[in-house]
């Protein structure tokens, strides 16, 4: 996996694209799969997770149940946003969609063109826990369990 990860940052700079830091509060808006609009800003007041995962990333998978059940028990403080970071077609991951169920939106991010405001991942899965007040809180690169989100949500 650290084969991997220092693979894909050497494609990443490669291909030219910027590593952007991530904004102190930042924006996000964007279609997702559904064809819904999810913008961050309207989330004010929750605590929002920003979850970076790609299909064929094992620890993206083993992770996606644990944030799904996580919003699931706090809905009323607690929102999620996935981003499918990665070059496939919208019916393929759908179609993973469809055999990993989740219970907050997805979108598909273009690897060539990443949100302005998030750091470009250096490897995935890449999470942003965003505070009620919209800003960043803590970063997570790697997968994060349930106690990760406990320790800094105190639910």
């Amino acid at each position: 996996m650290k084969r991997f990860c220092f693979l894909f940052c050497a494609a990443l700079l490669m291909a030219g694209i910027a590593c952007a830091a991530t904004a102190p509060k930042p924006a996000l808006k964007l279609t997702t799969l559904d064809g819904k609009t999810f913008d961050l800003s309207a989330q004010n007041g929750k605590w929002v997770i920003v979850n970076f995962w790609a299909t064929w990333c094992s620890p993206c998978i083993k992770e996606l149940p644990d944030i799904s059940a996580y919003v699931d028990a706090h809905k009323d403080k607690v929102a999620a946003i996935g981003l499918a970071y990665e070059d496939s077609e919208k019916a393929d991951i759908e179609k993973f969609l469809k055999a990993h169920p989740l219970s907050y939106p997805v979108a598909q991010v273009d690897v060539m063109d990443p949100p302005k405001d998030f750091d470009t991942p250096k490897g995935l899965p890449n999470t942003y826990l965003i505070a009620p007040d919209g800003s960043v809180a803590k970063a997570f690169l790697g997968p994060i369990q349930m106690k990760d989100l406990d320790a800094i949500i105190k639910p």
